[in-house]
Parts: structure tokens; C-alpha cells; sequence
């Protein structure tokens, strides 16, 4: 499971409106076993998708924001990914996870 955790970190997963979105798949599914209106089979795989689409997808947009005020380093030991503020030269940056030391200029 730790290779779920690895691919999962920076993505949005699973919200409230990913849950409403498949539930919405889910009664339109049934609507159409019920109903036999193969528009709704076809109309019941569009919230899906976008249910999946929304929880694969990475969060750009604040790492975007961010980039403007920050700068982002990868440990050299465990490789997660560091953040520290630009504009202050070379500064010894602390792994928070695995306490390595390294020195950057931001």
C-alpha cells in the first residue's frame, strides 16, 4: 500500500463532491437497469469520469501560487519534496521526515 501512498501524494483524491458525483453514477445506473433508456447507461458514466478524473488529478494550481513566494527542493535522502521561502540566500534546509541537513540557495 505504501505505492498507493507514494502515487496518491500531491493529488486531490477523494472529496465531497468526487462521493456526490458516483453516487449520481450510481442512481443513474439503476435508473437505466430499471428503465431500459440506454441515454441513461451513456449519461451515467460521464459523472463517473469525472469523479476519477477529479481525484487523479495533481494540485497545479496551488504549487503555482506557491511558486511565486516559494521555492521547492526534493530530499537527497527520502525525496519528499521540501518547501522554503525565496529571497534568503543559502540557507541549511532540515528534512522534517528524515532530518538530513543540506545547504541551498533559495
Amino acid at each position: 500500500m505504501n505505492w498507493l501512498r507514494k502515487f496518491m501524494t500531491g493529488r486531490y483524491g477523494g472529496d465531497q463532491l468526487s462521493v456526490f458525483l458516483i453516487v449520481i453514477s450510481v442512481l443513474l445506473t439503476l435508473l437505466y437497469h430499471f428503465t431500459g433508456l440506454s441515454l441513461l447507461a451513456l449519461l451515467s458514466y460521464l459523472p463517473l469520469l469525472v469523479a476519477i478524473y477529479r481525484m487523479f488529478s495533481k494540485k497545479t494550481q496551488e504549487r503555482i501560487k506557491a511558486s511565486q513566494t516559494h521555492k521547492y527542493f526534493k530530499c537527497t535522502n527520502c525525496k519528499i519534496t521540501l518547501r522554503v521561502p525565496k529571497g534568503k540566500g543559502k540557507i541549511l534546509v532540515t528534512c522534517p521526515k528524515c532530518k538530513t541537513k543540506v545547504r541551498k540557495k533559495t
